[in-house]
C-alpha cells in the first residue's frame, strides 16, 4: 500500500490561478483590483494579506471583501491570523512555516482550509502534508520580500508532482513563469505583485495569466 499522500494517478486536473493580494489595510483599494481580476480569470482561492491592526479591524477588513471573493466562486485564505477566520466567515489560513502550520492545525481542520508555505526543505513539505495540510506552497516571498530561484522553485514542484497526491501551489515572480510552472506539474499558480502592480492594470494581467494556463493545457 502506498503511503499516505504518495501520489497513485498521474492524470491531473488543470491547474487554476491563487492569487495573492498585497497587504490590505483600506479594502477599499484592493476590493477593485480584486475584482476586475475575478472577473478576467477562473480563480480557485485569494490570499489575503492584511496589514497589522486589532482584531476587530481584521475582522471587519475580512467581512468586507470575503463576498466579493467567495461569489466569484473563489476560496478565501487569509494569511495566519488563523483566530480571525472563522470569526470573519474566512475559508482557511494560509500559514508560513512548518511550526505555524502545526500550531494552527487544531483551529482549523476538519472545517477549514489549511494551507502551508515557507517550506525550505522537502522533509518539511513531507511533514506538513503528513499533518494534514490541505495543499504546500513553493517560491512565495520570505519576510524580507526574497524569493528562491525559478529553477529552485521548479525543481521542488517537479519533485512534489511526481510523487504526491496532495495539491502544490507553485509561485510565480512574473507572468511568464506560469508556463514552466504549469509544465513542472504545479496545481494552482499563484501570483501576486506580478498581477496587481502590472502597468496594464489587474484584469490585463489576470487575463494574461488564464491565457497561459489555457495554452499551457491544450498542449500537455
Amino acid at each position: 500500500m502506498a503511503s499516505r499522500g504518495i501520489r497513485t494517478e498521474p492524470r491531473r486536473p488543470a491547474p487554476r490561478l491563487y492569487l495573492a493580494t498585497p497587504q490590505v489595510a483600506d479594502p477599499a483599494g484592493p476590493a477593485e483590483a480584486l475584482a476586475a481580476a475575478l472577473r478576467a480569470a477562473d480563480v480557485a482561492a485569494v490570499l489575503l494579506r492584511l496589514a497589522a491592526a486589532d482584531d476587530r479591524t481584521l475582522v471587519n477588513r475580512v467581512k468586507s471583501l470575503a463576498p466579493l471573493v467567495q461569489e466569484a466562486g473563489a476560496a478565501l485564505v487569509l494569511e495566519g491570523h488563523t483566530d480571525v477566520v472563522a470569526r470573519a466567515g474566512a475559508d482557511g489560513a494560509h500559514l508560513d512555516g512548518l511550526e505555524q502550520f502545526q500550531a494552527a492545525l487544531a483551529a482549523l481542520k476538519p472545517a477549514k482550509i489549511a494551507g502551508c508555505g515557507g517550506l525550505t526543505t522537502r522533509h518539511d513539505a513531507m511533514v506538513a502534508a503528513e499533518a494534514g495540510a490541505d495543499y504546500v506552497m513553493f517560491g512565495e516571498p520570505d519576510a524580507a520580500g526574497q524569493h528562491p530561484s525559478r529553477d529552485a522553485v521548479i525543481d521542488r514542484v517537479a519533485w512534489w508532482a511526481e510523487v504526491f497526491e496532495i495539491p502544490c501551489v507553485g509561485y510565480a515572480t512574473a507572468l511568464d513563469e506560469i508556463d514552466a510552472l504549469v509544465a513542472a506539474g504545479a496545481d494552482f499558480i499563484a501570483v501576486g505583485d506580478a498581477l496587481f502592480d502590472d502597468p496594464r492594470g489587474p484584469k490585463a494581467a489576470a487575463a494574461e495569466a488564464a491565457a497561459r494556463l489555457a495554452v499551457t493545457e491544450t498542449t500537455t
